[in-house]
């Protein structure tokens, strides 16, 4: 089985954001401003910001079978209202090696899109259409400080970054 990865790690985060911080600096009136001063002003999320929810609008779609399950291991559920995606058949790690593939699977956007699904308020994820969801989700996300691990800059709290941190 293939599995498909994101960017997990700091310096791939830092690498990948970095494109969009050169970006907003040459742009015109956001001199002196920091990256997420220019991010607010021109009204953009971070590029790390924008695969969330990328991966957000991706298991929404998963989970109302709109595309199929890249995992192969989803199981669905309900819990207090909220849909939920749980997995399943989780293979068992034990040597060196198997770690190795385990981080993999763990890093994998599947799993990664699932983990963020199952953080999400019941009144963003029970929405009945794609573009309300949508519209909820932008809610949401916004309630969360958008600043990606960027060099230079300090790492600031209650944010999005890892997966499976997201507190309500």
């Amino acid at each position: 089985a293939v599995v498909s990865t994101q960017s997990t790690g700091t310096g791939e985060i830092q690498a990948i954001e970095n494109v969009q911080r050169c970006f907003t600096r040459r742009v015109s009136g956001m001199e002196g401003a920091d990256y997420w001063e220019r991010l607010r002003r021109l009204n953009l999320m971070s590029l790390q910001r924008r695969r969330q929810r990328y991966a957000l609008i991706h298991a929404r779609k998963t989970y109302h079978n709109l595309v199929p399950d890249s995992t192969g291991m989803r199981k669905d559920f309900e819990d207090s209202g909220r849909l939920r995606i749980q997995l399943k058949n989780v293979p068992k790690y034990i040597t060196k090696a198997d770690t190795k593939r385990a981080n993999q699977l763990f890093d994998s956007f599947g799993v990664q899109a699932y983990s963020l699904w199952n953080k999400l308020p019941v009144e963003v994820n029970s929405c009945s259409t794609l573009e309300s969801f949508k519209s909820a989700l932008g809610g949401f996300l916004s309630s969360f400080h958008d600043r990606p691990p960027v060099r230079g800059y300090p790492v600031i709290g209650n944010d999005l970054v890892k997966a499976n941190r997201i507190s309500m």
